[in-house]
């Protein structure tokens, strides 16, 4: 038995490797961002590439552990995903930013959860499901 064996599956599973993941992002740009002073712009992509390998990682080995896809195959549907999530939450983010008085951090920390049933639907329905046979 491995000691992911142990670890929750499915939608919780979902939501800590989410949160995890959503912290590694959240915490690399507000570093980025307020401490070393990159642009919002810019701060939030590097953030999303330091925290793309630990979801990646954590809903693989946990999440969907029970689907036996090939890395070869949920690797670049889970990317394409990943960076569609991605996409919204640059845009959305700016927008705050830009037509709002929300401080980077908040509007940061929404767009986050905003984009996440998104990006679990996807995952569970296509990143990792199993291919069928025609």
């Amino acid at each position: 038995m491995r000691w992911t064996d142990r670890l929750p599956s499915g939608p919780l599973a979902f939501l800590l490797v989410g949160a995890t993941a959503a912290g590694v992002h959240y915490l690399v740009a507000l570093v980025l961002h307020d401490l070393i002073g990159v642009p919002a712009g810019w701060a939030n992509p590097l953030a999303f590439a330091c925290a793309f390998p630990v979801s990646y990682l954590g809903h693989r080995s946990l999440t969907f552990k029970g689907i036996q896809v090939p890395h070869r195959q949920a690797l670049p549907r889970f990317l394409s995903v990943a960076l569609t999530s991605f996409v919204v939450n640059q845009l959305l983010l700016l927008a705050l930013l830009r037509w709002t008085p929300v401080p980077f951090w908040l509007a940061l920390g929404f767009t986050l959860v905003a984009v996440a049933v998104g990006t679990y639907l996807l995952s569970r329905f296509w990143a990792f499901a199993a291919q069928q046979q025609a």
